[in-house]
């Protein structure tokens, strides 16, 4: 049995590896359309994006969500779940948080895309950015615990 689990160890290996990448990706598009967004100005009192790569960002982080949610549900199965089965609650508490802040930020994300009402747009809008960077944080440190406890 240990010998079979041994042979398998790559999987989570990899699923870890694609998950970590993939969430380098969308954090990496993310805050560079946001900058883009909100933080630049255009001098073009007619232009409908304020950097040419705007749309660029923006495609690629709605093109890789769909990804990171399938990468972690995938981590769910194999790690989040059998870590609440066991007794050691070595590192729960920030993966706990990463795990709460990745659900509010996807159902969020995916809020954004189908909402008609401005005022809600908005409400969707900074719930995922003040998600976003609670994941971000709370992921970054389940990682470092992570990396020293083993």
């Amino acid at each position: 049995m240990i010998a079979a689990l041994e042979r398998w160890a790559l999987v989570p290996r990899v699923e870890r590896w694609f998950f970590n990448a993939m969430h380098a990706v969308i954090t990496l598009s993310g805050v560079a359309y946001f900058c883009m967004k909100y933080l630049m100005a255009t001098d073009d009192p007619f232009a409908l994006i304020n950097h040419p790569w705007e749309p660029a960002m923006l495609s690629i982080h709605v093109m890789a969500a769909p990804l990171v949610v399938v990468f972690f549900g995938m981590a769910f199965r194999s790690h989040t779940l059998r870590k609440l089965l066991q007794a050691s609650p070595v590192n729960r508490r920030s993966g706990l948080t990463s795990a709460g802040a990745f659900l509010v930020m996807t159902l969020s994300g995916y809020l954004i895309q189908v909402a008609t009402s401005p005022a809600l747009i908005a409400t969707a809008i900074w719930t995922h950015v003040l998600t976003s960077v609670l994941f971000v944080i709370a992921y970054g440190v389940h990682l470092v615990i992570g990396y020293r406890a083993a």
